[in-house]
């Protein structure tokens, strides 16, 4: 059984910075891609960023790049989303989620199999 759980989030000013973890388990991760997304309240799910396991190939969304850096730790089956200079519009439910076969397609939310429960960050203004 996978399992991801996220940590991290909290409430930050303009300008901040988080560190969000994603912890997995339940199976080894080689061969599967590890991707972020975020949701606000009326909004649809959107794609942040992603990680191929296996030859750390990244992806990220415009609205991010230069701002936030994804990683991962193999020894600890943890994925990172680094995230400096946060802005107002980056508030949201940030979700971890895992996709067992990577295609072209990092941004599509029903691409990925498993999902965490999400950590909420909120930058002030």
């Amino acid at each position: 059984q996978v399992q991801l759980v996220e940590s991290g989030g909290g409430l930050v000013e303009t300008g901040g910075s988080l560190r969000l973890s994603c912890a997995a388990s339940g199976r080894t991760f080689s061969g599967y891609r590890m991707g972020w997304f975020r949701q606000a309240p009326g909004k649809e799910r959107e794609f942040v960023s992603a990680i191929n396991w296996s030859d750390g190939a990244t992806n990220y969304a415009d609205s991010v790049k230069g701002r936030f850096t994804i990683s991962r730790a193999y020894s600890k089956n943890t994925v990172f989303l680094q995230m400096n200079n946060l802005k107002s519009e980056d508030t949201a439910l940030y979700y971890c989620a895992a996709d067992r076969w990577p295609s072209s397609n990092w941004h599509i939310p029903s691409g990925y199999d498993y999902w965490g429960q999400g950590t909420q960050v909120t930058v002030s203004s």
